[in-house]
Formats: C-alpha cells, structure tokens, sequence
C-alpha cells in the first residue's frame, strides 16, 4: 500500500496554500518553494495536524542539494519523505529511513538514459515522473526499474490524473487546489 491509498498529493507552493490542505483530510503532502527558515515550523505544524511531509529539496530556497543540506533535511527537519533529482540527496535519505523519491524529467531519450543510471545509483523508494500528463511512459519506467511512479506537473485537469492512475502511476501530485477537491479521502 502506497500512501495509504492516497492518489492525489497535495502540493504546496506557499504557506497560505500549505495551511489549506493542512486542515484537509489528505495525510501526505508536499511542499515546494519555501524559504529554509520555514522548514522546521512547518514540519511541526504538519506532525501536529497528523500529516506526513515530504520536502522537494531542490525547491527550497535558501538550500543547496550537497550533502549539507541532506544532512540538515535527514538529520534536523526529519520529514516523512525528500524529492529529488541527486542522487546524494536520496542516498543519505534511505540511510536514514526517510522515503526517497527521484525526479525525473521526460525531455527526451538521452535525459531518460542519463535519469536511468541515477535510479540505479541512487534505488529510490519512488519515482516522480514529470511531466505528468505522458501517462504510456509510466509503465515503461516501472517495468525497467521495478521501482513504483507518481507523476506530477502539467497536471491540470481530474481527467490527466485518471490517465496517469490508469497507466500505472501510484499517486499524482499537484499544486491545483480544484483538483485536491476532486480526490479527498
């Protein structure tokens, strides 16, 4: 079972849209682009309402991707889960039992390749497959890597996340409150 069965996973791009589905029934969520001085109050406040946090890294502002940074994230902010595209960032993250999840973007075959080797390097927990409206290559990452997908971005509408659970994603992720509505628990 993965995210106890939450298809849809809010993700916050601001503290105004991070206190929204903090009051939502969702248990997962993600948060995006806020400033590092902002993680550790939100990880409380999210532990607090019972969600389970799972930091983009490479969107917080203020917060390199070396392994500093996956110290500070895996050691101090302690989330339920780190997104990222380094492979040193989810390294350090399953060291420390913290769910990993690699980005990758679809941009062509060689992106592809080169996003295969990282996978291999990094064995991440999950892969977020961007963008997540190109639903025929979910199975073709999960049958070569064996490794569940979400997808996310360029999510916009009730229809595209059906498509992607459909072609075998896990869960969806995206930051279109209209579509949180849509897909409440």
């Amino acid at each position: 079972m993965h995210f106890d069965n939450q298809q849809v996973i809010p993700a916050a791009r601001t503290v105004k849209q991070f206190d929204e589905i903090i009051a939502s029934p969702f248990d997962y969520i993600v948060l995006l682009e806020v400033h590092i001085s902002l993680l550790m109050s939100l990880k409380r406040e999210a532990h607090r309402h019972g969600k389970k946090l799972i930091i983009h890294a490479d969107l917080i502002h203020g917060l390199k991707t070396d392994n500093f940074a996956a110290d500070f994230l895996c050691n101090d902010i302690r989330p339920a889960g780190i997104i990222s595209t380094r492979s040193n960032m989810l390294m350090k993250a399953k060291a420390r039992g913290i769910m990993a999840i690699q980005r990758v973007f679809l941009i062509d075959t060689i992106a592809l390749e080169k996003s295969y080797s990282m996978i291999e390097t990094a064995q991440p927990d999950y892969i977020e497959l961007l963008p997540g409206i190109i639903p025929s290559m979910i199975q073709e990452i999960y049958e070569r890597t064996q490794i569940p997908v979400i997808t996310g971005g360029l999510v916009r509408t009730v229809d595209n996340i059906e498509e992607a659970i459909a072609g075998g994603a896990i869960a969806v992720t995206t930051s279109n409150r209209q579509l949180w509505e849509n897909f409440k628990k």
